[in-house]
């Protein structure tokens, strides 16, 4: 199916109502955005393209999507069971295809080292329980040595296992012997190699503290370059007060270890299993997770990965938490709104453009905001948004006053990120105080919108 064909359908999908929709301002022109070929190398943004190993998504069906996403990162699981059938054995031609292709495109791919093998007696599921008898690790390091060989010179991250903490017999003793033995397997195949560990289900302090300590007494804490966590919250913005915990959690033990945001994302529909489950989204209210999750992340400096490229076909459902609409058959049906928001923040918000962190506000709102300050060639950028509910998926905006303490423009428009609209902000509606900027009679909503100088903003007007 053609991507001409794709979204000749986007008639039929929310795209079209958050196209009819807008803040009521004078519109100038559409974001531009970049492919990922064309986008300056930016350590930030990754979408996810996981559970191929489990074939649940056919990549060949949307991978030319993933290059027009503008990401320079790609998530994997590299599937020990579907490399290896016969013991000793493997075959890496299906998991070439996506490591290649995303290369192709010139998107990194990270490697998630997931999952038993049952041919040793172990589970490919998630959730799996970690083997720890010697023959199944034997053979699971072999695996990961021969893995590390083949894609040395394409992946530089290696995260292991995925969301150990998810399965009960998974203490941190048997999860620290596993990162421990395996990053060392990748290590003396790769010395130059990152190794992202723990994986996160949610953001477990007291596991993940057990786990430094084990690493710390075995004087192997400096093994682990990235710490990976999946803070899936139905308020995404609820997620920050204990990512700041764990950030200092990390740092106690190694102040050289990074966050990574390394899955999440939010249904597109009520689903009555898996993460955010049970609660009645839709594509409107998804794209707006997206965007304040990508924009409190980004403002955080937390390298951030959307999950997931495509609905996913699991043996119980059809998983709604793809950019793309999906049928069972893996065919592509359309773009979500999502979609659209990731383009977007990915191709302004690269690595030219500086993150300072949360900006002192006053407002006449009566609902709290997150204003998050960056600066591109030296100039004031903010995005802003409502975090107090949970996104909703009203397709309105409030009115406010908005004054910025300690930023200035000269020429600002207003850019709605889903949609990439460009708006003039009257200059009547604007205007310095000092070292203040009021903006009076200004739209807000529940997603992330931007405020930035003119000149810095790459748009076209037809």
């Amino acid at each position: 199916m053609s991507i001409g064909f794709v979204n000749s359908q986007n008639k039929y999908s929310t795209w079209e109502l958050y196209n009819h929709s807008g803040p009521g301002l004078k519109q100038t022109g559409w974001l531009n955005t970049k492919t990922s070929k064309e986008t300056n190398k930016s350590s930030f943004w990754s979408i996810g393209c996981e559970t191929l190993d489990r074939d649940y998504a056919d990549f060949n069906k949307y991978k030319n999507y993933v290059e027009e996403l503008g990401v320079k990162r790609a998530r994997l699981q590299s599937g020990w069971a579907k490399c290896e059938t016969k013991k000793g054995v493997y075959d890496f031609k299906w998991l070439d295809e996506h490591v290649y292709g995303l290369a192709q495109q010139e998107i990194d791919p990270w490697i998630s080292l997931s999952y038993g093998n049952s041919i040793y007696g172990s589970d490919i599921r998630l959730g799996t329980q970690i083997f720890t008898d010697s023959k199944s690790m034997e053979a699971w390091l072999r695996y990961v040595e021969a893995t590390v060989n083949r894609y040395k010179n394409v992946v530089k991250e290696w995260e292991v296992w995925n969301e150990p903490n998810g399965q009960k017999s998974n203490t941190p003793e048997v999860y620290a012997a596993l990162l421990i033995k395996t990053s060392e397997v990748i290590k003396k195949v790769q010395p130059d190699a990152k190794i992202l560990g723990f994986a996160l289900a949610g953001i477990p302090l007291k596991w993940t503290e057990e786990v430094f300590e084990i690493l710390k007494k075995n004087n192997k804490v400096e093994l682990v370059d990235y710490l990976t966590y999946h803070p899936y919250n139905r308020n995404p913005d609820d997620s920050y007060e204990t990512v700041e915990k764990l950030e200092t959690l990390a740092h106690s033990y190694n102040p050289n270890i990074k966050l990574f945001q390394g899955e999440n994302g939010s249904p597109s529909q009520l689903e009555y299993t898996h993460a955010l489950a049970n609660y009645p989204w839709t594509e409107i209210s998804q794209a707006k997770w997206f965007m304040r999750r990508m924009a409190g992340d980004r403002v955080r400096n937390i390298p951030s990965s959307i999950f997931t490229m495509v609905d996913l076909h699991y043996p119980n459902m059809l998983q709604s938490f793809g950019l793309l609409r999906a049928n069972l058959l893996n065919d592509i049906i359309y773009k979500r709104p999502s979609y659209y928001g990731v383009q977007h923040m990915a191709s302004f918000f690269d690595d030219s453009v500086i993150a300072i962190g949360e900006l002192q506000y006053d407002s006449n709102s009566y609902r709290k905001l997150t204003v998050a300050g960056f600066k591109k060639d030296n100039k004031s950028v903010l995005l802003a948004w409502y975090k107090d509910r949970i996104p909703d998926d009203e397709l309105k905006w409030d009115i406010i006053t908005l004054s910025i303490k300690g930023e200035t423009f000269i020429d600002p428009v207003y850019v709605e990120i889903i949609t990439g609209k460009v708006y003039e902000i009257a200059k009547s509606d604007w205007e310095i105080n000092g070292e203040n900027t009021l903006f009076k009679n200004i739209p807000m909503w529940d997603s992330p919108v931007m405020i930035a100088e003119r000149q810095e903003v790459d748009f076209r007007t037809h």
